[in-house]
């Protein structure tokens, strides 16, 4: 039995290829629509706007957000380029093989085998459980370390989110700035011409970085926050099944509650789902 507890493996990590394909996506659109209009990849080539949106961007950044949490948001990016390979599935399987274990041999049983456990969190829940911890206080220390887990991560996300409000205003700074040129050679046409047309360059750059990667990638890490604290929610749930002694077909019912409810779209409530 303790073999088979271990065998599921929920864990991993792989490319998030809706990510990469969404960048792809929107570059080839923007770049693409350009091509089609009569103009050219040069046309947006500017390191003088970049230089300024970027610097200026992540310069209110630092000056607004706290440095270990912007330090925080940095570590957080990797979860919009890369996705755990989670199974719920294979994680119900796996709380179930551990339940069914407790059932017959007593929860003490599971001490041999809870740190093959394939998540950090069910491996520490269960290992509270092993150790005679008091159900409700067990309950209390787990949730908490969901609701630290969540304040993290949508800390790391707001990092994005004030980057991208910053973003498109500073990119008008940049245009102004380049106007400010034009302004000076205005005695010469052809100059002013290509100058006003440079200086809206800043603009294009602030607005695309800020709607094409900074706000959506605010967005996708919330959106792993939220599915993390739901496999959390759900891996405590099984563990407090199995600190109860619940049948382990019980045990299943009200964790493929949770899968449903997970495939459901927001707002929707699941068919079946427990009422207690």
């Amino acid at each position: 039995m303790a073999g088979e507890a271990a065998k599921p493996k929920a864990g991993g990590v792989r490319p998030d290829f809706a990510t990469l394909g969404g960048i792809v996506l929107a570059l080839a659109g923007i770049v693409g629509g350009l091509i089609l209009e009569g103009g050219e990849l040069a046309d947006i080539s500017q390191v003088t706007a970049a230089l300024i949106v970027l610097g200026g961007t992540f310069g209110a950044v630092l000056i607004n957000t706290p440095l270990g949490t912007v330090l925080l948001g940095v570590k957080g990016l990797a979860h919009v380029f890369l996705e755990r390979k989670a199974s719920p599935e294979a994680l119900v399987e796996e709380i179930i093989g551990f339940a069914s274990k407790a059932r017959k041999a007593g929860i003490v049983s599971l001490e041999e085998s809870v740190n093959q456990a394939s998540d950090p969190f069910l491996m520490k829940a269960l290992t509270l459980a092993v150790d005679g911890t008091d159900l409700q206080e067990l309950r209390k220390m787990m949730e908490l370390e969901i609701v630290q887990a969540e304040h993290h991560g949508e800390s790391a996300a707001r990092v994005f989110e004030v980057a991208g409000g910053y973003s498109p205003t500073i990119g008008i700074i940049g245009a102004v700035m380049g106007l400010i040129q034009v302004m000076k050679n205005l005695s010469d046409i052809d100059k002013v011409g290509h100058g006003i047309a440079v200086s809206f360059v800043a603009t294009v750059y602030g607005v695309a970085l800020s709607n094409i990667f900074l706000l959506p990638a605010a967005n996708k890490m919330k959106a792993r926050v939220q599915q993390e604290a739901h496999m959390r929610e759900m891996m405590l749930e099984g563990v407090t099944g199995i600190v109860e002694g619940l049948n382990p077909k019980l045990i299943r019912s009200k964790l493929d509650a949770f899968i449903t409810q997970k495939k459901k779209p927001a707002g929707q409530a699941a068919p079946g789902e427990p009422g207690e």
